[in-house]
């Protein structure tokens, strides 16, 4: 059954359930609530300000921000964007969705981080809210949930394309692996990096795990890694404990090529790490801050004007986010007086037409399925004097 279809099923009952309560004034209001402006569509954003993972949701913020400068200045929409700290964390995320649907939220970008993102994406969808996540990337967020799209690709995605650029760029002899065992994302990663590698051909010399509470020393590891010869080690992990992996490899004189995913963009601005450290690093991403088409540029600097540093990754993300949020509307014909339920319908509706591509500054063509996850490519960036290069 198309997505669309369900939605308009859960949109209708929800209409009946709102007529039988209008005569009694009470019941739950998941639109229009606490709303002020009655021509503006409000957004609300969930991700961490605070916190170990601030880097990805401030950024999300601050591309989504430059997003709505530029669309409300066109005049035919209006949106108005609140942003929630989460702290990456599910339970904390759900009461920032809950405040956020009480301020009167029509749309939602989900959370940024995975585990928030699988619990608020199901608040979301069970009351007819629309979201579309700028950056989690798990399966899970969007399974079985009709109202719930990616921007980024999927963790299979990354784990397969990650292989493929390693084995068709020849860039290692012997491949390790590091990943967070504790960790979804990471997990997730892994897995699917592993069956393409053995598909193609790839030679894994050896695995080694780690979990949160084990993210401090990967001494172990690195002189495991190093015995066993491999001059490639793949990191499907987060910048935070990349960082002193990279740092603990240089204090034991171990310098392989060391390939991650789009959790390591923001290593270079982690306060207190030596960026010296990074160079050559290479991952996959769909967005580079030094790409010289159009949109890229303008983005990047008026980022630079606004908050004094390069946009990563998780910044074109949410930039990219409100701008397919606001076609889809202008092209389903949405309006600021439709409920969330009625928007939820014309966008999942819209996004998941045959055609409806959306070219943006992460990705072109883009376009979505059924199952709410985002078609687009990866594109390969390597790390030199401290910024991020194409390759």
């Amino acid at each position: 059954m198309k997505k669309f279809t369900k939605i308009a099923s859960l949109a209708l009952t929800a209409a009946i359930a709102v007529t039988s309560l209008a005569g009694c004034g009470t019941g739950k209001n998941t639109g229009d609530s606490g709303s002020g402006d009655a021509k503006t569509i409000k957004i609300g954003g969930i991700g961490p300000i605070t916190g170990a993972a601030a880097i990805y949701g401030q950024a999300v913020k601050n591309g989504a921000e430059i997003a709505l400068e530029e669309i409300n200045a066109k005049g035919d929409l209006k949106f108005e964007l609140k942003f929630e700290d989460d702290e990456n964390d599910a339970e904390k995320a759900v009461n920032a969705y809950n405040n956020l649907k009480d301020w009167g939220m029509k749309i939602s970008m989900g959370a940024v981080t995975t585990q928030p993102c699988i619990a608020v994406s199901t608040e979301s969808n069970s009351d007819g809210i629309f979201a579309m996540t700028p950056s989690a990337s798990s399966p899970d967020v969007v399974k079985d949930k009709d109202l719930m799209f990616q921007m980024c690709f999927t963790d299979p995605n990354q784990g397969i394309a990650s292989a493929k650029y390693i084995k068709e760029q020849n860039l290692g002899e012997k491949i390790a692996v590091i990943y967070n065992n504790s960790d979804v994302y990471s997990t997730g990663i892994y897995q699917k990096f592993m069956a393409e590698a053995e598909n193609d051909g790839l030679n894994v010399v050896c695995v080694k795990t780690f979990t949160d509470d084990s993210a401090n020393d990967f001494t172990s590891q690195l002189n495991e890694i190093k015995s066993a010869g491999a001059d490639l080690v793949f990191l499907p992990i987060y910048y935070t404990p990349a960082s002193l992996i990279l740092t603990q490899a240089k204090k034991m004189q171990y310098e392989p090529k060391f390939f991650g995913v789009d959790g390591m963009d923001g290593i270079l601005t982690l306060e207190g790490f030596d960026k010296s450290l990074a160079e050559d690093v290479m991952l996959l991403t769909p967005f580079t801050a030094d790409a010289q088409d159009d949109a890229t540029k303008s983005f990047v600097e008026k980022y630079n004007n606004k908050f004094k540093e390069t946009p990563n990754q998780f910044a074109a993300d949410g930039y990219d986010v409100v701008n397919a949020i606001y076609e889809a509307c202008v092209k389903a014909g949405v309006t600021a007086d439709m409920t969330a339920e009625e928007i939820g319908t014309k966008l999942a509706e819209t996004l998941t037409s045959d055609d409806f591509k959306f070219d943006g500054i992460t990705g072109n063509g883009m376009f979505w399925s059924q199952s709410g996850e985002v078609s687009k490519d990866p594109k390969g960036m390597v790390i030199k004097n401290g910024v991020y290069v194409g390759m």
